[in-house]
């Protein structure tokens, strides 16, 4: 792990490979390791980043009022310190809300975009029923101060065998005064007024059984995004690049290649 100072806080990340730069953004009660597979398999033709966002991973815990511009501002500061833009930026779910955002306020960082199993926000992309659900369950979850990494919807079926050490260690670094404010922001965010002006080349990728995101989401941000590209990977559910992770780094290299 390596840090840079991204707006007053220390923000972690890991590097690996030379090449086009492909920036990695994670979702919600996660951090850098998720992309593992990604840094792996990728690292050959690209410099592949993956940060801890403020509040997960080993970077600083951010202010009590950091909101989803905050986030993008310090993934933007991120980007601009180690001199990687225009970047592709790739976000997981909550992250591909990130993604978008930081598209909003600093766009000539952003070379192309992959949205990965994402929202336009919660409130941008799910009924309003269905985000007051998610924020009740969220308040659950963290008065128990424990992160379900199986939570139903997350995989298609059970997760992969040799990712489930790596699963419980995420979870159990995840902290529960964050990831409150985290998912608060979530349900808050909207990001609909964003994607008609993305002018850059954008990759979606969802998991066809994906039960947080459904598979309508995607189709409304590929007619919100003009010119953009959907894969779809059967069988899949939510965490796409952990559940299959050949296709979704397939799908990756292909598009960034072009």
């Amino acid at each position: 792990m390596e840090v840079v100072r991204a707006n007053g806080l220390q923000v972690a990340y890991e590097r690996a490979g030379h090449g086009p730069p492909l920036v990695f953004v994670h979702g919600a009660a996660c951090d850098s390791r998720i992309w593992r597979p990604q840094l792996d398999a990728l690292a050959g033709e690209f410099t592949v980043v993956a940060w801890d966002e403020p509040g997960s991973g080993r970077s600083d815990d951010p202010p009590a009022e950091f909101g989803l511009p905050d986030y993008a501002d310090a993934l933007a500061a991120l980007i601009d310190e180690l001199d990687l833009g225009p970047a592709h930026v790739a976000g997981l779910s909550w992250g591909g809300t990130v993604a978008q955002e930081l598209y909003r306020r600093r766009p000539e960082l952003v070379a192309s975009l992959v949205l990965a199993d994402t929202y336009a926000g919660w409130r941008g992309s799910l009924p309003e029923a269905e985000v007051e659900a998610r924020v009740r369950g969220a308040r659950a979850m963290v008065a128990a101060e424990e992160f379900d990494p199986t939570l139903p919807g997350l995989f298609a079926g059970d997760p992969p065998a040799e990712f489930a050490p790596l699963l419980e260690e995420i979870a159990a670094a995840v902290r529960p005064h964050h990831l409150g404010a985290q998912l608060l922001a979530m349900a808050e965010a909207d990001t609909r007024d964003v994607l008609p002006a993305i002018t850059v080349p954008t990759l979606l990728v969802w998991g066809e059984l994906d039960a947080r995101s459904p598979l309508y989401v995607a189709h409304d941000l590929r007619k919100a995004i003009e010119g953009a590209e959907l894969v779809v990977i059967p069988g899949c559910g939510h965490v796409s690049n952990l559940e299959r992770p050949v296709e979704f780094n397939q799908a990756v290299r292909a598009f960034c290649r072009s």
